[in-house]
């Protein structure tokens, strides 16, 4: 194919259409099913595709669009925040993984600048198929994804300086003009995205608000990425860094997921173009003429780069030993800008193109394998599930406190910090050993234990206490604990927290004061919703009490039947019906529009 647009664009749908949801079907995912729809298409498969270049570099884009979109995820004080990650961890990783590899080089009888040049290159991941794999898996937020996400940000900001020292190792001839102007384009370029982001778009993006064409919206939202990227490259500087950068300064705008939600699929589109293109050109013809050089190296990659993150993570990432694998694992790979930074080696003298065609094949076929190796990493650990937690109990002294309060999470910490306001001792257990730690950190007195476990509550004083406040979040532990509470204590009150109605009706048979944990919560954005319609909030206050009212005894009455599916539901149309007549001699006429309350009381009901 000869820069035909239009069949360049049958054969991304059918990629799209077919070989991703084989792939998908197979649970080897998306981004493999890019790749091998390139290989199959590309330059050294059938053809369909004869140059792969003109097809990586328009799918450039799609990495710049996905880096935007990640910007708008990070607010500059979150940024802020990551700088140790960052700078800390994805430095390490980047220098102790450049001295390994260039090791390497320096065994196969590299010089050294050639060998420091390698090893940095290949120190380098692939931020694209990372982040898109930890996405499929939605592992963005979890430990290991969160320190992906800011090793892969340093990588990328690593890269520009290594590309602009590579001159200055080779014998070829360095740029024309001095160091300081290309600081000065650098900053300049830095500035000027900042202040974009910062005043000129947002002031784009209102104006293209009041008029109301959808497609306004659209184009800006283009305009912004395409601009910061386009700024950065002037200056010689990574595009994704420029629209990452602008995406950071428009994360607490107020246009924030309008501009998301008009990027996402041009993101998802041109990413899915950028993988296969990465596939188209991968050598077959080399692979099959040095198979065991190509091979082995991508093993060695992955292998040593996995190593080496494996320990990062644990040290000083302080991530558990699942987590620090799935890291070595997802970030083993080599990078898109190997391919650049080995361009750059090649016109500087340092390496020869015989090398950098191979150490191009290595980086390819180690994004390909990268799928599989997590896939295998992904039943490794589901055949090796969490042993039980070695850390034994708590020991609690003595204590001579009237309450014990059983769950430290969200809803008990409000509950703590309530009778911390008004002095009243108390003694808070919780079964999660990480949220213990976690609390601690911020002087709160916490012990680790099971509150169903008899000898627990013995010694936190449940003898003498007065009240047992259950706020575990999980419904099955919340029911064995005022089990053990009620057998062993009759005479301890206890105040429960009920995930939904038909775990506040067992709470119930247990004896135990229900709050439900959204009933209040909901109840009063209701009433800020009636006084938003034009209620005086005097009146919103009341019928909102007059609901409590009515949905508490309600909540007593199903509480005898709740067994009986349809007595339930007999009661629950009688219910709604006796609710319309409650507020029917408040409402004007036309006051406020008609409001159906689903009062479902079904075991899928959830309030």
């Amino acid at each position: 194919m000869h820069g035909d647009g239009l069949q360049l664009a049958l054969v991304f749908l059918l990629a799209a259409v077919v070989a991703v949801p084989l792939f998908k079907r197979f649970g080897l995912g998306a981004v493999l099913g890019y790749l091998a729809a390139g290989v199959a298409l590309g330059p050294f498969g059938v053809k369909v595709i004869r140059d792969a270049e003109p097809v990586l570099a328009a799918s450039e884009i799609g990495v710049v669009m996905m880096l935007f979109v990640i910007g708008l995820e990070l607010s500059p004080a979150r940024l802020w925040v990551m700088r140790k990650p960052v700078f800390g961890v994805g430095g390490l990783q980047v220098l102790l993984s450049g001295l390994a590899l260039g090791g390497v080089g320096l065994a196969f009888d590299l010089g050294w600048k050639a060998a420091l040049v390698v090893g940095l290159a290949l120190a380098l991941s692939s931020t694209a198929v990372s982040l898109q794999l930890l996405s499929e898996r939605k592992a963005l937020n979890s430990p290991h994804g969160r320190l992906a996400f800011a090793i892969l940000l340093f990588q990328d900001l690593a890269a520009i300086p290594l590309i602009a020292a590579i001159p200055l190792l080779g014998v070829a001839a360095a740029s024309p003009d001095p160091v300081w102007q290309d600081v000065l384009k650098a900053v300049a370029a830095i500035v000027a995205v900042v202040f974009g982001g910062r005043v000129l778009l947002r002031q784009l993006f209102r104006l293209a608000a009041r008029i109301g064409v959808p497609e306004m919206l659209t184009a800006s939202a283009l305009l912004a990425v395409l601009s910061a990227a386009w700024a950065m490259h002037l200056a010689g500087l990574s595009m994704g860094l420029g629209a990452f950068l602008a995406g950071v300064l428009l994360a607490d705008s107020e246009f924030r997921h309008e501009i998301e939600s008009q990027i996402e699929p041009f993101k998802g589109l041109l990413l899915g173009l950028f993988f296969m293109a990465v596939g188209m050109s991968i050598d077959l013809a080399l692979i099959a003429a040095e198979p065991w050089t190509i091979v082995l190296g991508s093993v060695a990659l992955l292998a040593v780069k996995s190593l080496l993150l494996f320990g990062i993570g644990l040290r000083p990432g302080r991530l558990d030993w699942r987590e620090a694998l799935q890291l070595g694992v997802v970030l083993a790979l080599g990078g898109e800008f190997a391919f650049v930074v080995l361009s750059e080696a090649v016109k500087a003298s340092l390496i020869d193109a015989a090398l950098q065609n191979r150490l191009v094949a290595i980086v390819g076929l180690s994004m390909a394998l990268t799928p599989l190796s997590m896939i295998a990493v992904a039943r490794l650990l589901r055949a090796l599930p969490d042993a039980a937690p070695s850390r034994a109990f708590d020991t609690i002294p003595d204590h001579q406190a009237k309450v014990i309060l059983a769950g430290f999470g969200r809803f008990g910490q409000i509950v703590a910090r309530m009778l911390v306001a008004q002095k009243i001792p108390f003694v808070a257990l919780e079964t999660d050993a990480v949220q213990v730690d976690f609390v601690r950190r911020f002087g709160n007195v916490v012990y680790y234990g099971d509150p169903a476990r008899p000898d627990l509550l013995r010694a936190a004083g449940a003898g003498h206490a007065k009240i047992f406040i259950n706020a575990i979040d999980n419904p099955d532990a919340s029911l064995r604990a005022t089990r053990v509470v009620r057998r062993l204590y009759p005479e301890l009150k206890v105040f429960a927290r009920a995930h939904d109605r038909r775990h506040a009706w067992q709470l119930m048979d247990l004896g135990a004061n229900v709050t439900r944990e959204t009933f209040a919560s909901g109840l009063e954005m209701g009433r800020d919703v009636l006084i938003a319609l034009g209620i005086p909030p005097e009146q919103a206050a009341q019928r909102a009490q007059r609901f409590r009212e009515h949905d508490e005894e309600l909540l007593a009455s199903q509480h005898l039947i709740y067994d009986d599916e349809a007595a339930l539901l007999e009661s629950a149309k009688q219910a709604r019906s006796e609710l319309e007549q409650l507020f029917e001699a408040d409402v004007e006429p036309d006051a406020v529009p008609d409001v159906v309350f689903d009062d479902d009381p079904s075991p899928a009901a959830r309030r």
